[in-house]
């Protein structure tokens, strides 16, 4: 049999209101599953109404899919994950519950296991609490199944059969061999450290459970995506796009197509809807519309949270309430896409360097400005290094930073020293293309950064220390002004859009101060590094580059 689960007119569906769940392979399993899942009754709506009577369509397509990929004469599910990411309020745990009350009924193997991991107890309870209560509202069910509500475990009696929901990690996880397994609120499980080996333990059974399936449920990151939640999303979206061909995953993502995002017209109130299927339903427009107003009143902030989680936007730089002024340009300001280290030696006439960081659980950051010969305009590209021993002290930001160690944004190195030499061999290589100016770098740690320069034979005049605190205040408003003007670009790098949204401004007087200690554990250095070398680069130094094309230092030529 031939079957695709790729979906590439999926923005068009989504703009006509059409589905973008591919049809069961085995459509008399999908009716069988079907009519067990609509008699289940949703208990806490007016009504107790079934889900056959009160559910939108695309429910039951993605029932039908799930439950249609079963191959009755194989024992064989053809398809085995799902993952589907949508907005908050539209009955994603009641939905969960539904679809594993449903597998556990027609499930056939004895003693089998069946678990609904959360990432912490409420949610956990979100899930439970509408499964408990399809039995307790339902005499046939009652007969047919065991509730066990202090340890959220519903049993058949015939089969033996359980479904456990769980607030997961590691103990509760290990050597799990469950037949069907939903993650809810995988984006959750993103920010957590070793989520991705949890959750690799938790579906393990699959391997000797050929009917098996997992299925992950999510709304949007209310920060940019991270870990395990931030693979599965570019994972389901290149399958989706046809990129990627694998036909046992399944992606169903509502969110706005690319082009809508670029003209901003997922800004407007009156495209929630497309990307909200439960609108009617359990989303209800008066409110989402309230919401909306509120949240685009009360500032940027707000209204890209609200976007996140009612329009399933995904943040690319947090803003907070006392953020850095400049964020609101970043993102704007990545005009240079994939910016590369040598693209930027290539187009500059002049480079100032900032260095800022560097303890065990701390981020060495190096920042790199070249001024753009012809436009003038600054170059921005950045690099972080960090010690194994990190993750361990920092377990809330280490998924992010592996992501950044993925992009090849940072730099993991097992030996204290290799950051610094690393560094310095940057450095170095910026020196003897003829265009370094000068390096700035923290008074506070810049001992072992010197060594490394001098020994790299980067000249030691050349290195000087940039006052911290309040004294950096020029640096920062002019990388401020920088930026809205255009001036200022970059080329779009995760790892310092993840740094800008982590910057926190603490007023000094008349002065605009970032530090360390406002911001948190999350780092900030490899912004720290820019406003050193930004600091540099605001004094205006002389170009290293001549009118006809040749470095003026003789030695230089023709590199």
């Amino acid at each position: 049999m031939e079957w695709k689960t790729s979906c590439v007119d999926w923005a068009e569906r989504l703009k006509r209101g059409d589905s973008i769940i591919p049809p069961p392979i085995f459509p008399g399993q999908s009716e069988q599953a079907l009519e067990v899942f609509k008699a289940l009754k949703i208990v806490d709506a007016p009504g107790s109404p079934t889900f056959g009577e009160s559910c939108a369509e695309w429910v039951f397509d993605l029932v039908a899919s799930i439950f249609g990929a079963y191959d009755p004469e194989s024992g064989r599910r053809l398809i085995t994950e799902w993952f589907i990411c949508l907005p908050k309020k539209n009955s994603k745990s009641t939905i969960a519950a539904g679809i594993m009350m449903t597998a556990v009924i027609l499930n056939w193997r004895q003693s089998a296991e069946f678990a609904i991991l959360a990432p912490t107890i409420e949610v956990a309870q979100n899930s439970f609490s509408p499964s408990r209560d399809m039995v307790k509202h339902d005499e046939e069910l009652e007969e047919l199944l065991q509730v066990q509500t202090h340890i959220k475990t519903i049993t058949h009696r015939n089969t033996g059969a359980t479904l456990k929901v769980v607030a997961a990690d590691s103990n509760t996880v290990g050597g799990k061999k469950s037949v069907g397994t939903l993650v809810d609120e995988l984006w959750l499980f993103g920010k957590q450290a070793g989520a991705e080996n949890m959750l690799r333990e938790a579906i393990g059974g699959l391997a000797s459970r050929p009917e098996g399936f997992v299925i992950y449920l999510t709304t949007q990151s209310d920060d940019p995506p991270a870990g395990v939640f931030r693979q599965k999303l570019q994972y389901a979206r290149d399958v989706r796009d046809g990129k990627v061909i694998d036909p046992c995953f399944v992606p169903v993502i509502f969110e706005h197509p690319p082009e809508m995002v670029a003209s901003k017209e997922h800004l407007l109130a009156e495209n929630l809807a497309m990307v909200n299927p439960n609108l009617g339903y359990s989303v209800d427009r008066a409110f989402l519309l309230r919401e909306f107003t509120k949240a685009k009143t009360e500032g940027e902030a707000s209204f890209r949270g609200f976007l996140a989680k009612h329009g399933n936007v995904e943040i690319g730089l947090a803003l907070r309430s006392d953020r850095w002024a400049g964020a609101d340009f970043w993102e704007a300001a990545a005009l240079a896409p994939c910016l590369s280290l040598d693209d930027l030696i290539a187009r500059s006439e002049v480079i100032d360097v900032g260095i800022d960081g560097g303890g065990l659980d701390d981020l060495l950051g190096l920042a790199v400005i070249g001024r753009e010969r012809e436009t003038r305009r600054w170059l921005l590209w950045t690099h972080a290094w960090a010690h194994p021993s990190v993750f361990d002290r920092r377990k809330e930001i280490a998924p992010a930073l592996r992501d950044f160690e993925k992009a090849g944004d940072l730099t993991v190195v097992d030996q204290m020293g290799d950051d610094v030499m690393q560094v310095a061999e940057i450095v170095s290589m910026i020196e003897v293309a003829g265009l370094l100016d000068r390096v700035g770098a923290d008074p506070a740690g810049i001992g072992a950064v010197l060594d490394a320069l001098v020994e790299a034979d980067v000249p030691q005049d050349k290195v000087i220390g940039i006052s911290q605190g309040w004294k950096l205040s020029g640096a920062i408003k002019t990388a401020e002004r920088k930026l809205a003007e255009g001036v200022l670009i970059h080329g779009g790098q995760s790892l310092m859009a993840w740094s800008v949204g982590n910057a926190r401004v603490v007023p000094v007087g008349n002065a605009v101060n970032i530090t360390k200690q406002a911001s948190g554990t999350s780092k900030i250095d490899p912004l720290m590094a820019s406003f050193d070398a930004i600091s540099l680069m605001a004094l205006n130094p002389e170009s290293r580059y001549s009118a006809d094309g040749f470095f003026d230092d003789p030695i230089m030529v023709g590199v």
